[in-house]
């Protein structure tokens, strides 16, 4: 009989008791000046948490030019490492597996958030297209700048950031952590060649341009073993400005390059949620990333974007995926393995309420239980 959404799973060193992953979603609602986590989130990935189930926690900056949207929290800082160890310790105390996601947005960025109001930093100065907006720290929409292209010295130092916040992520008892390099951010932008251009070890051959996220892998398997270290990439992807004009060729060999390090997981987003960030999307007649890259990697494998519970099924009885992470139905239904498992019906989630603000579209949404009791 083929593996479900309810089968357990190995992934590293845990033993999971179903495949419904939640994903890692901005909410924007860390504690404004530290942008630490506060109560509110420790009761927000507790009331997900489920015994055996993995949550890998919202994207946090390693840096403070890493940041691009006001109050996400992050995880440099010794106020950001006890506010996690309280979301942590909610998360474990429900029998649940946290991972955390490791991020730096690059140009996705306005000078209104960086440290002195700096450019934001880039692998080549080339702005991000008139088709997106930045949103500047006082949330205006405005065009985005061109960004200041890293000094080929200055690589490292963003290395040894993410390295760092591994080492924090860590003290904070994380069970392990993710690297974001998808929808157009620092990694990927040093992976795409639209927006790396640079002449140095780090720019022009495919190599070259996977050379950062292979460093940035690394360093992280340095602190936790490989086996508690993820990815995530969007091959196909085209959010906040990105898209490889032939990606096959350049994830091929990232895949390729990943396979011997003995990772969790890789995690893949579908191009047809490509920019699901900003609003809802399903594009149609494009290629599914699980498919293309599921023969090439030789581990588990975490499938995203625009699933439904037939479908996430589906994609892992059909052997196209190991595990799929839910975001938006994670919102509304914070009982979302349960709803999937017993075919509860789900409440709608509500875009409006997605970013920024408190408990309302937050920690308000309530368990199944709790809708047929009313």
């Amino acid at each position: 009989m083929p593996p479900s959404l309810f089968s357990p799973l190995k992934i590293g060193p845990y033993e999971l008791k179903h495949r419904v992953v939640m994903a890692p979603l901005t909410r924007m609602r860390a504690e404004p000046g530290t942008l630490a986590p506060r109560a509110l989130n420790a009761e927000y990935y507790a009331q997900r948490a489920t015994a055996g189930g993995l949550i890998i926690a919202e994207a946090s900056p390693v840096l403070p030019t890493g940041f691009g949207n006001p109050n996400v929290p992050g995880i440099y800082s010794e106020a950001q490492i006890a506010g996690w160890r309280r979301v942590v310790d909610a998360v474990h105390a429900k029998g649940g597996i946290i991972f955390l996601q490791l991020w730096h947005v690059g140009r996705v960025s306005h000078s209104s958030f960086q440290p002195g109001g700096a450019l934001p930093v880039a692998p080549s100065a080339i702005a991000i297209g008139d088709d997106f907006k930045a949103m500047t720290a006082d949330g205006k929409a405005v065009a985005y700048e061109i960004p200041r292209a890293l000094a080929t010295d200055e690589i490292p130092g963003i290395v040894a950031a993410y390295k760092q916040a591994a080492r924090n992520a860590k003290a904070a008892g994380f069970d392990g952590v993710e690297i974001h390099g998808a929808n157009g951010y620092l990694i990927e932008q040093f992976l795409q060649s639209r927006s790396n251009q640079r002449t140095d070890a780090y720019g022009g051959s495919i190599v070259n341009r996977a050379r950062f996220l292979i460093e940035v892998t690394q360093a992280a398997i340095d602190v936790y073993g490989a086996d508690r270290v993820g990815v995530r990439l969007s091959p196909y992807g085209i959010a906040n400005g990105s898209g490889e004009p032939d990606p096959m060729p350049l994830y091929t060999h990232v895949v390729e390059a990943l396979n011997p390090l003995g990772l969790a997981y890789l995690h893949l987003l579908e191009p047809r949620s490509s920019g699901a960030g900003r609003a809802d999307v399903n594009w149609q007649n494009v290629p599914s990333a699980m498919e293309l890259f599921r023969p090439i990697w030789n581990g588990v494998l975490i499938a995203a974007g625009g699933f439904v519970g037939d479908t996430a099924n589906a994609a892992i009885a059909e052997g196209h995926a190991d595990a799929v992470a839910f975001g938006r139905y994670f919102i509304s239904n914070p009982d979302l393995p349960r709803r999937l498992a017993h075919g509860f019906p789900l409440t709608p989630y509500h875009r409006p309420t997605f970013y920024g603000g408190e408990a309302k579209g937050y920690t308000d949404y309530p368990v199944h239980d709790e809708m047929a009791e009313a």
